[in-house]
């Protein structure tokens, strides 16, 4: 029998708490959305003090299944346990009452608040007159920052911090529940490498005091870093749980798919036609400045550089989205002024970019309306009426090409898991049929299958002569997929390296020149 929140956090209040193998289990959790099965007959179980880490393809459940534990949906059946007692959430608020807390992947803190604000909200301590004790909140936040060795001012408003420093807001605000789980989604996907390291020991801190941290991750390094165990999933199946410490990578990689991955990187040597596109001295003020490079047809040119380094106001200057101070752009020999993304477009260019939530999808819409806004105008239209047959036939067997999992064209892109909605967007892009594709961070939080698949992909177009600028934060991939690299350092180039020659510690010297 389960029991409710309200009696379960009485419970968990008084300390009379069952002494359960497992802080958190679900058992035989099913959960259907229209037209798609997200979770058939999965189980999970979290215990006390590990960190869990869950692998999947994009799409597998794993999601929907963190959502669950975090009273956001309900399952249409099975059974969740939290130290070793049935309860059933109603809502986050419950879930948060209960000492399960998530930290989700779009950051959830209110811009225009204070850190202790957003920290305390609805928990501020107040004065025996009921208003609200700003300095007791203060001292309250201070105590807390320092017990997790967070540097922060509970002062300042959340809008002026960095996307990691708001990542701790978010890890504090979860320990100021006194939660038992934690639940972090890709808390690493927008982090530096000095970052994710302040993070991971925040997190084993966190072990240490028994705390049970379930962690959402498409990387494998971090899994074998930080995870105790890991539970695989697999198309809304639970496929087994195995302690981190027993399997290889490749282990990893045949769970999550299904099948080997004999190529995750299918560089083709393709031959390397006229320039492209030509940058003489591009500058824009304050961010960048005297950056020149050619990219020839079929060629990949990678971008590497640490974050800040200016690789993604590059690509927004060559795109139009913010038109340069200074220096030239030569398209096909011909010298152009590109001053939007229409300009841009008009001129066979396309543009990836690096947030597909926040500059990508329109998340409202459907499938259809999104893969088509690019070429509405141009190709589907005749006296002045849109050809919908048309644009829906060359839009469905664009989304079969990139296998996007979708119940069909109609569904919202909000509810396509993050892989699919990235290949949503390539599609739009491909569909502008491009002579220069520009990618941001192509494969940022998506699982290794799709990686491989959208890999695949940039390898035929480069095959079919478009010229392809890719910027990443993975070294594996720039060094793997490019035919040659441009390191960047705070917003000028620092120098190019041929594939043959390029190495992890070379690109590395020059990202930090």
């Amino acid at each position: 029998m389960a029991v409710s929140p309200s009696t379960m956090a009485a419970v968990r209040q008084s300390g009379a708490i069952p002494n359960a193998e497992f802080l958190l289990a679900a058992e035989g959790i099913r959960k259907e959305f229209p037209g798609v099965v997200a979770l058939d007959d999965v189980s999970f179980r979290l215990k006390r003090g590990t960190v869990h880490a869950l692998m999947g393809e994009n799409g597998a459940g794993k999601s929907t299944l963190m959502k669950i534990l975090a009273g956001i949906y309900r399952p249409d059946s099975g059974e969740v346990r939290l130290k070793g007692v049935g309860i059933r959430l109603q809502s986050p608020l419950d879930a948060l009452e209960n000492g399960i807390a998530m930290i989700h992947q779009e950051l959830n803190l209110m811009p225009f608040m204070t850190v202790a604000e957003n920290i305390w909200i609805r928990r501020e301590p107040k004065t025996r007159f009921g208003f609200i004790d700003h300095g007791a909140m203060r001292r309250m936040t201070q105590d807390l920052l320092d017990r997790l060795n967070i540097a922060i001012d509970p002062e300042i408003e959340v809008r002026h911090l960095s996307v990691a420093s708001r990542q701790m807001v978010e890890i504090a605000k979860a320990v100021s529940y006194n939660s038992d789980v934690l639940i972090m989604d890709e808390p690493t996907s927008a982090l530096t490498e000095k970052e994710v390291a302040h993070l991971f020991t925040i997190i084993r801190d966190l072990r240490a005091q028994g705390i049970g941290i379930v962690y959402i991750t498409h990387k494998m390094n971090e899994l074998f870093e930080i995870a105790d165990e890991f539970s695989v999933f697999r198309d809304g199946k639970y496929i087994g749980t195995h302690a981190s410490s027993d399997v290889t990578r490749d282990d990893i990689i045949r769970m999550m798919v299904g099948r080997e991955i004999t190529q995750m990187f299918p560089k083709e040597e393709v031959p390397i036609g006229e320039v492209v596109l030509s940058v003489k001295d591009l500058t824009l003020a304050n961010v960048f400045r005297d950056v020149s490079f050619d990219v020839r047809a079929g060629e990949i040119l990678g971008v590497a550089g640490l974050v800040g380094s200016g690789r993604s106001n590059v690509a927004e200057t060559l795109f139009g989205v913010t038109p340069a101070s200074s220096g030239t752009i030569e398209l096909f020999g011909k010298p152009v002024d590109i001053t939007s993304p229409t300009v841009a477009i008009k001129n066979c260019m396309a543009f990836l970019t690096e947030d597909r939530k926040d500059t990508g999808c329109l998340l409202i819409l459907n499938v259809l309306e999104n893969m088509q806004i690019a070429v509405l105008q141009d190709r589907f239209v005749k006296g002045g009426f849109v050809q919908e047959g048309a644009i829906e036939s060359t839009c469905e067997d664009m989304a079969r090409r990139l296998r996007v999992k979708t119940p069909n064209l109609d569904e919202r892109v909000e509810n396509l898991s993050g892989g699919n909605q990235q290949k949503v967007l390539i599609g739009r892009w491909l569909l502008t049929d491009p002579r220069i594709l520009i990618l941001d961070e192509p494969t940022r939080g998506i699982d290794v299958g799709a990686k491989a698949e959208i890999h695949r992909l940039v390898t035929e177009m480069a095959r079919n002569g478009v010229a392809v600028i890719m910027i990443s934060s993975e070294m594996p991939e720039v060094l793997g997929m490019s035919d040659r690299i441009m390191v960047m350092h705070e917003g000028r180039v620092t120098g190019f390296l041929d594939r043959d020659e390029a190495t992890q510690i070379k690109v590395m010297e020059l990202a930090a020149q």
